[in-house]
């Protein structure tokens, strides 16, 4: 069937008026950053003091998170469903709960297998409370008006590593990596929590919104069929979070590869964050005069291009970087508001939750395969396979344009 007209919202509940996004924004801003930063990135800090406190496996340390990310996966598309009938409050709740639950359990584990089970928890917190889940209740709560806010809440998650890592070798260095999982633990439920508990609005009876498009207010719907379209979303969204994962985790080594030390590597590594946010920061003043395709095309192309000039060995380390990380920094919008743009509000959560599972799937894993390649190639191999990923997801980017292209046209 094709994608239609939805007549009201599932629900008649609608954000209390009384409740100023300019509010939600930087409340949601604080808990991704600390979300993020006691959660994805760390591992970074915590697994090399973790393997020499234990003498657990390096590698089945780090396989946590993988073992997390899959873990969020497969629990996704329920997430999304439970926004869509409640409302994001009681998710985002339930994510800081299983957050401080699963670093109790981490920093009590006696052994790897409890170490684990602590990243299976971990990774019921990171769907529940990590980028997905805010962009679907900023969706569930604004409608097709959560553009911006969702451009603006990026700016937050670009400083989550910034912010999160010297946290982190903080609290190991005082307290050890046991203490270091207490802190993070203290930090959910006594500001986390709080702050999703009672600052994010519950949602209030009231009379059901005007008809909606699922595209926006005044846009046809899109003549392509749905399943069409939100596979070529689906796989374009899949091959933008493994390629970041990729890199994320053996830039330094890919970087060494070409003589360069430790300490530059990690210098022109550094130059990834800030390039985010100031791509994210361009997008928020430019974003309400294009359609959000165009964000994805911007993003595709920024990473292909960096990501290919690296490759090539030109010297231009700076530059490529820069690229790839604005690149990555406008990905994480366009896989927020691209869906929103397309498919409306109505089902923004579920669609969202089913988009957040192949490529958590995809990211859990991406380290696995880049190390095969580096491992059983060299560096300069996998950069290569990464390029190759990258042109592909350039030309997936071109085909969902052309397959959107009458509502582009519809709408002028």
């Amino acid at each position: 069937s094709e994608l239609r007209s939805v007549p009201i919202l599932p629900i008649a509940d609608r954000p209390d008026p009384r409740r100023s996004p300019r509010l939600l924004v930087p409340v949601l801003g604080v808990a991704q950053i600390l979300a993020w930063g006691s959660s994805f990135y760390l591992l970074a800090v915590l697994a090399r003091p973790i393997a020499e406190d234990t003498g657990w496996s390096f590698s089945w340390i780090v396989a946590g998170l993988s073992l997390g990310l899959l873990a969020a996966g497969f629990v996704a598309p329920r997430i999304g469903h439970v926004i869509k009938a409640r409302g994001g409050r009681p998710v985002l709740i339930a994510g800081s709960l299983l957050f401080a639950v699963g670093l109790l359990v981490m920093s009590l584990a006696p052994n790897i297998g409890i170490f684990l089970l602590s990243w299976v928890i971990m990774g019921f917190g990171m769907a529940a409370g990590l980028y997905d889940s805010a962009f679907s209740t900023l969706g569930r709560l604004y409608g097709h008006g959560a553009r911006n806010l969702i451009t603006a809440l990026t700016l937050f998650g670009g400083f989550a590593s910034t912010l999160g890592w010297p946290l982190a070798a903080f609290f190991v260095e005082s307290f050890g990596w046991r203490g270091a999982c207490l802190c993070f633990m203290a930090i959910h439920l006594g500001i986390t929590l709080p702050l999703h508990l009672f600052a994010v609005p519950k949602e209030i009876s009231g009379p059901p919104p005007e008809p909606e498009l699922n595209v926006t207010a005044d846009r046809p719907a899109v003549k392509a069929p749905p399943r069409r379209l939100f596979a070529l979303l689906a796989v374009t969204t899949l091959l933008s979070a493994f390629l970041s994962t990729v890199i994320s985790v053996h830039l330094l080594t890919i970087l060494q590869a070409d003589g360069i030390s430790l300490a530059v590597a990690v210098t022109f590594g550094a130059l990834v964050g800030p390039s985010q946010v100031g791509a994210r920061f361009i997008e928020s003043l430019v974003g309400k005069y294009h359609d959000p395709i165009w964000t994805k095309l911007a993003s595709v192309l920024c990473v292909a291009l960096g990501l290919g000039l690296l490759w090539l060995g030109l010297p231009l380390i700076a530059v490529t970087l820069v690229l790839y990380g604005a690149g990555i920094g406008l990905e994480s919008i366009a896989r927020a508001t691209l869906p929103l743009s397309l498919f409306g509000p109505a089902d923004y959560a579920p669609i969202m939750g089913r988009l957040a599972r192949p490529s958590l799937f995809a990211q859990a894993a991406a380290p696995s395969i880049g190390a095969f390649l580096i491992e059983h190639g060299s560096p300069e191999t996998a950069l290569g396979a990464v390029v190759i990923g990258a042109l592909l997801n350039v030309a997936l980017a071109v085909g969902l344009m052309a397959i959107t292209a009458p509502l582009r046209k519809a709408a002028r």
